[in-house]
């Protein structure tokens, strides 16, 4: 099973920029579907991004669409979601994960159901 710690949360003011990482171990990420998921007080877990094994494909939630992205870094084992013009709405706890052995991307949100492995999060906060 592969073992998922993120960071690179913090606190940053509104139209600002944040990068987080997922370092992974236990299993290559070309191997899984790897996403993003956030969690804001109060409400339920939200799908964020996605990024297909082998990393030729990505999709974004409507929500982030255009501001973040998802990537990784094969040889470092490490993926990526990079946050640009955020906006108060982001603050949450975000989640990454690992899919299960048969979850595929194919152009369509994810269930967190789809995915066997979480890390343990990063907070978020935008400040208005």
């Amino acid at each position: 099973q592969v073992q998922l710690v993120e960071s690179g949360g913090g606190v940053v003011q509104a139209g600002g920029s944040m990068r987080l990482s997922c370092a992974a171990s236990g299993r290559p990420i070309t191997r899984n579907t790897m996403g993003w998921f956030r969690q804001a007080p109060g409400k339920e877990r939200e799908f964020v991004a996605a990024v297909s094994r082998g990393g030729l494909r990505t999709y974004h939630a409507d929500s982030v669409k255009g501001r973040f992205t998802i990537s990784g870094h094969n040889a470092l084992n490490t993926v990526y979601l990079q946050m640009n013009i955020l906006k108060p709405e982001d603050t949450a706890v975000y989640y990454c994960a690992a899919g299960l052995p048969d979850t595929e991307l194919a152009g369509a949100p994810l269930s967190g159901t789809d995915f066997g492995s979480w890390g343990k999060g990063t907070q978020v906060t935008v400040s208005s």
